[in-house]
């Protein structure tokens, strides 16, 4: 298995750019000193990406689409902690839309990726990510 695997995922590289908004966003608690909350969303963000780089590293689709599942409620703690946040007035509408949106585009992209590692019919689509980390470096990530 190839070292790294994780970086010719498309989904790594969004859950990566997903955090930094993510970041950025928490700065608004920050301000009216909910650092609990702020943590708790930047930890969650983080679970994101490096459970998706760790289960990329699984020998088996089933171990990996399990780590994809955790990835998964760390987006939903994300979005439940700044619906939260929303709802103590310390985040806008405007805001939440944003978070939610980019969440959701994640989410689906962890879901598909889940279902195919999940499906007995998934040989072709399987070799083509394997033979992709394993022989060729790609100039752009694999679309799952």
């Amino acid at each position: 298995m190839a070292a790294f695997r994780y970086r010719q995922f498309k989904v790594y590289h969004d859950a990566k750019r997903f955090r930094k908004q993510v970041i950025n966003l928490t700065q608004k608690l920050l301000k009216h000193r909910a650092y609990d909350l702020a943590d708790q969303i930047r930890r969650a963000s983080l679970s994101v990406v490096l459970n998706i780089a760790e289960g990329s590293s699984k020998k088996s689709d089933i171990d990996f689409a399990r780590f994809l599942e955790i990835s998964t409620g760390s987006t939903n703690e994300v979005t439940a902690s700044f619906d939260i946040a929303h709802d103590e007035g310390i985040i806008s509408d405007d805001d939440l839309k944003l978070i939610e949106a980019e969440a959701e585009k994640i989410l689906n992209q962890l879901g598909g990726f889940i279902k195919m590692l999940r499906s007995n019919k998934n040989d072709r689509a399987s070799a083509k990510i394997l033979q992709n980390t394993q022989n060729t470096p790609l100039t752009e990530p694999v679309d799952c």
